[in-house]
């Protein structure tokens, strides 16, 4: 008897997934990030530049805070941002530098769960491609978008089951984004600038 409700069960998940449109599906994914509003969200962004190559960076993102760190030519460049101050070290020069956000930098900071709330919006999507385990969903801008900067298309990878994001890529003036192995659940520590971590760092105080 086990058995059938287990089969049953398989069976209405499988009905339940089929049909879904895009937009349903993005609708879900949004639901679900915006539960994980208080958790946290790691992520990797490739930002791949012509003739530069392609720039690794990896992300923290807690409420309002972020750390992100970038390796290039064997410089380590770690910063973090609480929503009114940034703090950058460079692992070369040992310097740490301090400054306090831009009104519109300011502005600009957001939750990790408002990273993936109305990123489509402004698009038309359509699913391109489904396995087993994903939805590939292909976002072409509107014709009644007149945002400038909004990349032409994007290619969104949604998981099936948790609907959490997998990765979300774009090219913008031949520069190629894409944020990939995303992971739910960041811990304060993370997140937060520890002057005693970096005791011998130059302070170069801008603020």
């Amino acid at each position: 008897m086990k058995k059938v409700f287990s089969l049953l069960a398989t069976l209405l998940l499988a009905v339940a997934a089929f049909g879904q449109t895009a937009e349903e599906i993005i609708s879900r994914m949004e639901d679900v990030m915006n539960k994980h509003e208080n958790d946290g969200l790691y992520m990797i962004i490739d930002i791949k530049i012509p003739i530069l190559g392609t720039m690794s960076t990896k992300t923290w993102a807690l409420g309002d805070k972020m750390r992100m760190e970038a390796k290039t030519a064997g410089v380590l460049a770690i910063t973090w941002v609480d929503g009114r101050t940034q703090w950058t070290y460079n692992s070369k020069t040992e310097e740490l530098e301090i400054e306090t956000l831009n009104e519109q930098a300011a502005a600009g900071s957001e939750s990790d769960a408002e990273m993936f709330s109305g990123i489509t919006e402004g698009y038309d999507v359509s699913i391109q491609k489904e396995t087993a385990d994903a939805w590939y969903i292909l976002c072409k801008k509107s014709k009644n978008n007149k945002e400038k900067d909004d990349p032409k298309t994007m290619d969104l990878v949604v998981a099936k089951g948790t609907y959490h994001p997998v990765s979300l890529s774009a090219k913008m003036s031949g520069v190629t984004m894409s944020m990939h192995d995303l992971n739910i659940g960041v811990s304060e520590k993370e997140v937060t600038f520890d002057p005693k971590a970096y005791p011998d760092a130059k302070v170069v105080d801008k603020r």
